[in-house]
């Protein structure tokens, strides 16, 4: 028995096939995969889920047409306005994935000192779980070079000297 004998089936389950990978990556875009993962990590050490804020996400998409350019890790100048995490990959990487690689950083992040493991990263993590930010809005931007640049601005912002996330 053939069961792809026509090719209308053929054309059809190709397009299914497309449709059932294209559709979960785009999903990771939007402003609830940002919060999934923000809040799955804030959940981790018992902080306040963090809410989106558009004032914020309005920063963060005018920051990244900026950066479409040349997709920079520079950061902005809120003024002090917001915290700010961004991340870039030379290829195309969804908002939710950028979240992770932030969140990635905790394995390096020493709680009781409130260090960061020699010659590591851990602020982009200690960002995203700062008791004290209420607020995050995102954005992310295929740059011209054929990278993907994505940031995230918290209110108010973390990560200030002397203090602990949580």
């Amino acid at each position: 028995m053939k069961m792809f004998n026509s090719p209308q089936t053929l054309v059809l389950l190709a397009l299914a096939l497309v449709l059932a990978f294209a559709v979960p990556l785009k999903a990771q875009d939007g402003r609830q995969d940002y919060l999934d993962v923000h809040n799955h990590a804030r959940d981790d050490v018992g902080v306040p889920h963090i809410k989106w804020h558009a004032g914020a996400a309005q920063y963060a998409w005018n920051y990244a047409q900026i950066r479409k350019r040349d997709c920079r890790l520079v950061h902005s100048d809120s003024g002090g306005r917001y915290g700010e995490n961004l991340a870039w990959s030379s290829g195309d990487m969804s908002g939710a994935a950028a979240v992770r690689l932030w969140v990635k950083e905790k394995s390096d992040y020493f709680h009781k000192s409130n260090t960061c493991r020699a010659g590591k990263q851990c602020g982009h993590y200690t960002q995203v779980v700062w008791k004290n930010s209420e607020w995050v809005g995102c954005a992310k931007v295929k740059c011209d070079n054929g990278g993907t640049f994505v940031t995230c601005n918290y209110s108010p912002p973390g990560n200030v000297r002397g203090r602990w996330p949580y």
